[in-house]
């Protein structure tokens, strides 16, 4: 009989030390983490939900590894994050941006080698599934865009000013010179230069937009949370991953798209299987 592990992580919040004096106060994020957490627990996950103060980067970190050490082939890892996308200079050449994307946690970012790098520690057919309601923000000139079109789309239906989940260009420059030792040891650590390679799990990655677009947080849940959560209706959705995310996409507005890909390798049945079945 197949186990499953869920990590579930959700910040309303990020510590201005590390920040460069930036809180990134969101609403909804631990809600989030704590309404996933609970369908996982339905499914019969052995669950860790890690808010705000808690989700550190050890922490996540040690959930991780503990995860990894955990399950074996067939089994599944449900990975669900909830809060600020950062950016940081890509040092290994790994990105057409030149940027290497981040979830921005309490005492620090977690890079996206990181993540794959632990990922690369499941064993060869697990099956991963992943849910990530943040965003990597692009430019300033698309971070204005994007601010007026939706803002005039939430006054047109008496909508408060909209808040996105993104580290303001500003603040990711003044966090990465504020820890720039720290951050470059990672950046240009060789191990990680080809990390989502190295991943022989079968990671399903479906993430609350795409890159050039920003998540939206909201009042009881995210933007994309909530409507993934209607499209679950308390456990009534019946049909696949391909078919959960198309669905979840018609519910969202064009500015903010969620994306659906694969990282190691792909596994068909796991895709046809109905999401969050362990």
């Amino acid at each position: 009989m197949a186990n499953g592990i869920a990590l579930t992580i959700g910040l309303n919040s990020v510590d201005p030390k590390h920040y460069g004096g930036w809180s990134g106060d969101l609403n909804a994020c631990e809600a989030d983490a704590a309404d996933v957490a609970d369908i996982a627990k339905s499914k019969g996950f052995k669950t860790q939900t890690l808010l705000t103060q808690d989700a550190t980067r050890n922490s996540v970190i040690q959930a991780f590894g503990q995860a990894a050490e955990g399950l074996s082939s067939g089994d599944i890892f449900l990975l669900y994050y909830s809060g600020h996308g950062g950016q940081v200079p890509d040092m290994n050449n790994d990105e057409d941006d030149f940027q290497d994307e981040t979830w921005c946690l309490h005492d620090g970012e977690l890079i996206d080698d990181e993540i794959f790098g632990l990922l690369g520690r499941f064993a060869k057919g697990v099956r991963i599934f992943s849910m990530s309601d943040s965003c990597h923000s692009g430019t300033v000139t698309k971070a204005a865009y994007y601010q007026g079109t939706v803002a005039a789309r939430s006054a047109s239906v008496g909508v408060d000013q909209p808040r996105f989940k993104f580290m303001p260009p500003d603040v990711a420059l003044r966090t990465y010179r504020q820890n720039k030792n720290f951050y470059d040891e990672l950046l240009k650590n060789p191990k990680l230069t080809n990390a989502m390679d190295e991943v022989k799990a079968s990671v399903l990655l479906i993430s609350g937009c795409q890159d050039n677009q920003f998540s939206l947080d909201g009042t009881f849940n995210s933007l994309f949370t909530a409507n993934l959560l209607a499209v679950w209706n308390n456990g009534y959705f019946k049909k696949n991953y391909n078919n959960f995310h198309r669905a979840i996409v018609k519910r969202m507005p064009p500015e903010q798209t969620p994306n659906y890909f694969w990282v190691g390798g792909y596994d068909r049945k796991f895709e046809r299987q109905t999401p969050f079945t362990i």
